[in-house]
This record gives C-alpha cells, sequence and structure tokens, in this order.
C-alpha cells in the first residue's frame, strides 16, 4: 500500500526541481548568447578585414548581407544594418581586445548596440555591461542608466567614509553613493518643498530604488525614533543588502548647511544605539540636497566620525501634467491666429 505524500515535503521537492530547471535554462541561454556574440565577433572581424585588404567596393555589405540570409533564412541577425553595426561593434573592442570581452559575451545582443551607440570608450561601455550583468537590467533600464550618466555619477559623491569605515566597507559604500541623483520621474518642478518631493519618491519606490541602486531595501519614511522621551522622525530609512547596515536618508529642498550634518549624526548615533543589531555594520548617512558648495561639504565631514555622504539631487524642469492639460495646444494656438488675421482681413 502506497504511502501517503507529504504534501510540505512533495513542493519543497518540486520547487528545488524548478529552481535547478529554470538555473539550467540559463546556463543554456548564457552559452547560446556567448557563442552567437562570438561568431559576430569573428563576422565583424572577417568583414573589417576585408574592407581593409580588398576592394571589393561600397557594395560589399550589401551583398553579403544578401547571400547570408539567402543561405541561413532563419537566422534574423544578417540584415545589411546588422552587418553594419556587428562592424562598428568589433572595431571598437578590438582596439583593446582580440576576442570578444568576457563582460561584453554575457549581456544580449540588443544592449550592445545601445551601449556602443551611446559611449564614448572601452571603460565606459565595459562598465555598463558590468551593472547589466549585476542588476538584470532590460535594454529600456539600461538606456536610462547610461542617459543619466550613472557611470561618471556613480561614486562622486562627497564623504568621510575612507575615514570612518573599514578598507573594504569604505570602497563599497562610496561605490553605493552618486552624485548627482535624477529624480526626473517624479514630474517635480525645481521649487518643490520636501515633503512634496519625499510624498513623490514613497510614491514612485521602485523607481526610486532603481535610482539609488542595487541593495536599497526601502524601511520606511518619517520613521520614528525616541530618544529621551521625545520622537524624532528619519525622512527616509533604507537597509542595504550588501553592506549589511541601515540607510538614513535626510532630503532638503535648498542648498546644503553644515547644520545639516548635525542632525544626521544624531541620527545615526539613536539608530546604531536602538536599532542595529551586533551583526549589522555601522548605519551610514545620506544628505540629499537640492546644490552644495564643494569645499564647504568637505569641510562639515572632515572631523564628524560617524559615516555619511552628500549627494545633489536634479528635478525635472518640464511642466508638470496639470497645468500642461491648461496650456493650449499647438494646434488650439494655430486657429485662434488664423481667426484674428482672418477678422482682421474682413
Amino acid at each position: 500500500m502506497d504511502k501517503k505524500i507529504d504534501k510540505q515535503d512533495y513542493y519543497n521537492w518540486i520547487h528545488n526541481l524548478k529552481s535547478k530547471i529554470h538555473a539550467a535554462q540559463t546556463k543554456v541561454a548564457l552559452s547560446l548568447n556567448s557563442q552567437l556574440l562570438e561568431l559576430y565577433w569573428e563576422i565583424g572581424k572577417d568583414i573589417t578585414e576585408r574592407q581593409e585588404n580588398t576592394d571589393w567596393g561600397s557594395k560589399f555589405i550589401e551583398q553579403t548581407a544578401i547571400e547570408l540570409k539567402n543561405e541561413f533564412p532563419e537566422m534574423r541577425g544578417f540584415s545589411r544594418r546588422n552587418l553594419y553595426a556587428i562592424r562598428q561593434w568589433y572595431k571598437f573592442y578590438s582596439e583593446k581586445y582580440q576576442f570578444v570581452p568576457q563582460s561584453v559575451a554575457q549581456i544580449p545582443w540588443g544592449h550592445n548596440r545601445l551601449i556602443i551607440s551611446k559611449t564614448k570608450d572601452i571603460d565606459e561601455a565595459e562598465f555598463y555591461c558590468n551593472e547589466t550583468i549585476k542588476n538584470g537590467w532590460d535594454r529600456d533600464t539600461l538606456e536610462i542608466q547610461i542617459t543619466n550618466k550613472l557611470f561618471f555619477n556613480k561614486g562622486a559623491a562627497i564623504t568621510n567614509f575612507p575615514k570612518t569605515l573599514p578598507a573594504t566597507q569604505s570602497k563599497l559604500a562610496e561605490q553605493a553613493l552618486k552624485d548627482p541623483y535624477n529624480f526626473d520621474f517624479l514630474g517635480l518642478q525645481n521649487d518643490a518643498l520636501e515633503r512634496a518631493i519625499e510624498d513623490e519618491l514613497v510614491k514612485n519606490i521602485t523607481k526610486f530604488l532603481l535610482e539609488l541602486g542595487k541593495g536599497f531595501a526601502f524601511l520606511g519614511r518619517q520613521y520614528k525614533i525616541e530618544v529621551s522621551e521625545t520622537d524624532y522622525f528619519i525622512d527616509l530609512m533604507f537597509y542595504h543588502l550588501d553592506l549589511r547596515c541601515y540607510i538614513v536618508v535626510e532630503l532638503k529642498a535648498g542648498k546644503f548647511k553644515p547644520e545639516y550634518a548635525g542632525k544626521l549624526n544624531f541620527y545615526l548615533s539613536a539608530v546604531d544605539s536602538q536599532i542595529k543589531k551586533p551583526e549589522d555594520n555601522q548605519t551610514i548617512g545620506i544628505l540629499l540636497c537640492k546644490k552644495k558648495d564643494k569645499i564647504e561639504a568637505e569641510y562639515t565631514l572632515r572631523d564628524i566620525n560617524k559615516p555619511m555622504g552628500i549627494s545633489e539631487y536634479k528635478l525635472t524642469d518640464a511642466i508638470p501634467e496639470n497645468i500642461k492639460t491648461k496650456l493650449p495646444s499647438i494646434e488650439e494656438l494655430e486657429n485662434e491666429l488664423m481667426g484674428k488675421l482672418n477678422t482682421k482681413n474682413d
């Protein structure tokens, strides 16, 4: 007689089995992608060498595209346009590499085309390849990060981390911050107040977390702590999964002032004393301001012993939707102008 199946045991087993299959599918997909890009590398190399060493004429790539599409009708990568892109991609990286770089081979071809069309050098391109692999970005997200100049902004915040954190933690923490942060997804103008910005950041928490970067887990806004029977409220509270520490974020709608660091320092002491557990690393503070003076910020952090960074954020200059809908359209303006002209001519 068959034994009764333990449902929980079966569910655990089937979950593990599915995970193994998903992992195998991912491995196969990565392998196929890598093989395809190795093929594109060889094609790009052959086309480049033939163009440089023969007099086959200007129609050479167009004719090659026709021949390959006729021979391999099931493959989509042999259009004239794609062959030109393959040649450009090969020439871009072959200045430094003899074979397709490992990070480049691990991301899809569409991502590769986007990166070489929007970056200026190999270091910048490889940075976006590695970030794509690390964060699992789709192509739209990758384009947003390139447009927001993540390569130039990451690690650019003014901090005292080298003085206040162990070397390994300091390096990780510096890379977790950037300057400036781009909050244009909020649709707020530059004169927006702190509470309005905070409200919209929480409403758009997914986009906010994407802008902050990998590892930030949102714990809450106006996070209450009590010190000596007085309630205090932290603007935004996070835990960073890679740094293994709490992150206190204070948001300021104006220019940075040195006294802001004193308040943040107080919050860090409170969180370290009341919330931080023995296995957590030291709490880090981030001041997000509309503007800052670099020298002033560096002076402020010089003698502070709690780890903190100071960054700017940028809002959009675009017209908010609620105002935009009240403005006349181009067509309405043209019709009004034509009406006035017709009246004048009559």
